[in-house]
């Protein structure tokens, strides 16, 4: 049963059908298209009329608009309807501990360019300056793709959605850090900033086009920290704060390794980058200085060892794959997805780690079926982040209305 709460709902008035059946017609098309006015009339189970009305209206808006002739049988061909992205882009921002990723898509987040990056400055103030002379600089660099709708920011951190705020960034060194307005101001473009964890869930389901897709599952993003994004029922979880999924934080071990955030044992102190390069040379890298040939093996430098017979760099995988599973049976108990994403550099050593993974599951699991919960590997060439950077800004305009 759907809750009500009544501080939380809104009168009806003449135009609140007329606005949900156009936000239904919208996710229908973005969803489904190339789509027919025919056939959307049979997914939105209504008359053929009505529906036309409907798209009229939203090509009228500049929502929509009429492409390819179909074939038909007898009758009148069909004309294909479109999410119109034409002549329109988003920035994305990917904002990472040692670089920051930028990516131009569409409104429908289909990657219009190639991605550039540049070294992260640590300083507030400094890095803002950075990256809008950054992002102007591409959006002049590629002005054919037209007006840009908005900058999306993904943060590794908790982040205060409203005043767009930067509550605690622990690889950055942020706290409380204002990022959405001045950002905004110096853009002259609206600005959305968000955990990396809930953008990269937010992509999950803006790439959804099976209606068959999982609605409950769980999103873990392993990088330079670890991030979980959490969907029940096909809306992001935030809690009461925005930090609900914060699972990177909770403690496998309270004496165990210490974490970016300062405390001990931290889910992530066992499974980020930093934690798998650590346990392979056998010392904490947060602990400087480090020679220049250990700070400059990557992850991906590291399955390559292991690929090729390194065995210190396969065991330090395999232990990182323990712990992913110890950690991902916490999250499973308490959530019960239906299904289970992991993105990041370490999901390219997915096949030398995917049993060891399972089999930690399996342990901490309640029951055999959370155990055999299904995982789905997304693999970073997806972009997951800045997908859901560019998710921030375009999907807010496809979402449901709030009524009971």
């Amino acid at each position: 049963m759907r809750p009500t709460q009544p501080r939380h709902l809104r009168v009806a008035t003449r135009g609140t059908t007329r606005e949900i059946n156009r936000r239904i017609a919208l996710n229908l098309i973005r969803t489904n298209q190339p789509i027919s006015r025919a056939d959307l009339a049979r997914l939105m189970e209504t008359r053929r009329g009505a529906v036309t009305l409907l798209v009229n209206e939203l090509i009228h808006d500049g929502v929509v608009f009429e492409g390819a002739t179909g074939e038909a049988k007898r009758g009148r061909k069909p004309t294909f309807l479109y999410i119109d992205s034409r002549k329109r882009c988003v920035v994305a921002v990917d904002i990472r501990p040692t670089r920051t990723f930028i990516m131009v898509t569409d409104l429908m987040g289909h990657q219009l360019a190639s991605v550039t990056s540049f070294p992260t400055e640590r300083d507030p103030k400094r890095f803002i300056a950075a990256l809008a002379k950054r992002v102007k600089s591409v959006l002049v660099e590629h002005k054919d793709l037209g007006r840009c709708q908005g900058v999306g920011v993904v943060v590794p951190g908790m982040v205060e959605s409203e005043a767009g705020r930067v509550l605690l960034a622990p690889n950055l060194g942020w706290r409380n850090v204002d990022l959405r307005d001045p950002l905004a101001s110096a853009l002259g473009l609206p600005v959305q900033i968000e955990n990396s964890g809930k953008a990269c869930a937010l992509a999950q389901l803006w790439a959804t086009r099976d209606a068959r897709a999982p609605t409950n599952f769980v999103y873990i993003t392993v990088s330079d920290g670890l991030g979980v994004g959490i969907v029940l029922g096909g809306e992001i979880v935030r809690g009461q704060h925005n930090i609900a999924g914060e699972f990177g934080h909770v403690p496998l071990n309270v004496d165990g390794p210490r974490c970016g955030c300062g405390a001990t044992g931290c889910w992530e102190a066992y499974v980020s980058n930093l934690a798998t390069l650590s346990r392979y040379f056998g010392r904490d890298l947060r602990d400087r200085p480090v020679s220049a040939d250990v700070a400059a093996l990557t992850v991906d430098d590291l399955i390559a060892r292991a690929r090729g017979g390194d065995a210190k760099a396969l065991a330090a995988l395999l232990s990182t794959a323990r712990y992913l599973g110890l950690g991902l049976g916490s999250v499973v108990n308490a959530i019960d997805p239906s299904h289970v994403y992991i993105g990041g550099e370490i999901t390219a050593a997915w096949d030398l780690m995917e049993a060891t993974v399972r089999t930690a599951l399996a342990e901490r699991a309640l029951t055999p079926s959370a155990g055999a919960t299904p995982i789905t590997v997304v693999p970073p060439e997806h972009y997951p982040r800045l997908r859901g950077a560019a998710a921030l800004v375009a999907a807010p305009s496809f979402a449901g209305e709030g009524v009971a």
